[in-house]
């Protein structure tokens, strides 16, 4: 399972959509700031990418790196969150993980 930071400055129209993409990413997310999120995945970056590509415009910043469990946070906190799958298999509901 690798960690990805993904940061990204899109239009506010796209905000709502995108953040719901990123929480179906992988198995567990966190989201620090606004615009900043933490999301471990068994997914390539590049895999990632194309996923979040419809979201942004050509205008707007998107950024997708592999980084290592450590990092300094200033006035900020990591509460990682996992998606409840239903009966069905199928997404439901976040569930906060134990920090």
């Amino acid at each position: 399972m690798r960690t990805y930071l993904i940061c990204y400055d899109i239009a506010a129209p796209q905000r709502h959509a995108l953040a719901g993409a990123i929480m179906e990413l992988g198995e567990a997310w966190a989201r620090p700031l606004r615009s900043t999120w933490y999301v471990q995945s068994g997914g390539r970056a590049d895999a990632i990418e194309e996923r979040l590509r419809p979201f942004a415009r050509a205008a707007d910043g998107l950024i997708i790196q592999e980084v290592e469990a450590k990092a300094l946070l200033m006035n900020t906190a990591l509460r990682w969150f996992r998606r409840r799958r239903s009966a069905g298999g199928e997404a439901a509901a976040p569930v906060a993980l134990a920090a």
